[in-house]
């Protein structure tokens, strides 16, 4: 299952003078509606916060706005199949790149379920911030405050969205699920109530170029994937498939519940490698 972690990656982009412009402009474009629409939102926010507490009714609205213009300026094709659900719960989906930041929040309204070091990264820490992410920490002494904080936000009605492999992957493949994080829905305060979405997110390449363009694992630093992303002439399309949502006291335990939403999501790829 590693070889593909040590598999040569696929070639880099050449980036010419025109690929250089396509970087600048789109570039300049996609930062000021992500540090515009930051700033918005937090303007919002000041207004939303005392008369909503913990429910976020509106700002919601302008982070996927945001992230539905910036694939139009990355020129990426969104198509969407299935529906959101409606019903209290959270959503899991496969995990192929930063892009999936960017393509499920223009699918859908969610909060992200990310490791606590994002919340440290230059640039992209303040925005996952600002708009609701969640952070845990890889520690089991964490594991009950981890616990309550889901609870609050899924009780105040955010409808969070993990990844389940843990990590990205070369957009080719999914990943065996971990059921850690699905143990947080078999408490008592959420069992009855809530219900989980699988989502599955295919990435098809640009004709011509490595099926695995669009993918962000190992070593492969955010930097140059994302000029890679910027000087892309031609890019290839996304979709996002939301299957129906299943209520989690159905499932014995987490780990068939993991088992459940793994075998969804990949039976739903085309190229489902593991």
């Amino acid at each position: 299952m590693s070889d593909w972690l040590t598999a040569p990656v696929p070639p880099a982009v050449r980036i010419g003078p025109l690929g250089w412009l396509r970087v600048l402009w789109r570039g300049s474009l996609i930062g000021s509606f992500c540090y515009g629409g930051l700033v918005f939102l937090l303007l919002v926010r000041l207004v939303e916060w005392p008369l909503c507490g913990a429910a976020r009714p509106v700002t919601p609205w302008i982070t996927q706005a945001v992230c539905r213009a910036s694939l139009s300026v990355l020129r990426l094709p969104l198509l969407v199949r299935g529906r959101p659900m409606t019903v209290p719960g959270a959503i899991v989906a496969n995990h192929s790149s930063w892009l999936d930041i960017l393509v499920l929040n223009a699918a859908t309204r969610v909060y992200f379920v990310a490791k606590s070091e994002v919340s440290g990264w230059p640039g992209i820490g303040w925005l996952a911030r600002a708009t609701g992410t969640v952070f845990i920490a890889r520690k089991g002494t964490e594991a009950k405050k981890q616990q309550e904080m889901f609870e609050a936000r899924l009780q105040a009605g955010h409808r969070l969205l993990f990844f389940p492999e843990g990590t990205s992957t070369d957009s080719i493949r999914v990943l065996p699920f971990k059921s850690t994080l699905f143990q947080a829905f078999f408490s008592p305060a959420l069992e009855r109530t809530m219900h989980i979405q699988p989502v599955t997110v295919v990435y098809h390449a640009p004709d011509g170029m490595d099926a695995r363009h669009y993918g962000w694992w190992g070593d492969m630093d955010f930097a140059s994937h994302l000029l890679k992303m910027l000087a892309t002439p031609r890019q290839g399309r996304v979709e996002v498939i939301f299957h129906p949502e299943v209520p989690v006291d159905a499932f014995e335990n987490r780990k068939t519940l993991a088992q459940h939403c793994e075998r969804v999501i990949r039976t739903a790829h085309p190229n489902a490698e593991a």
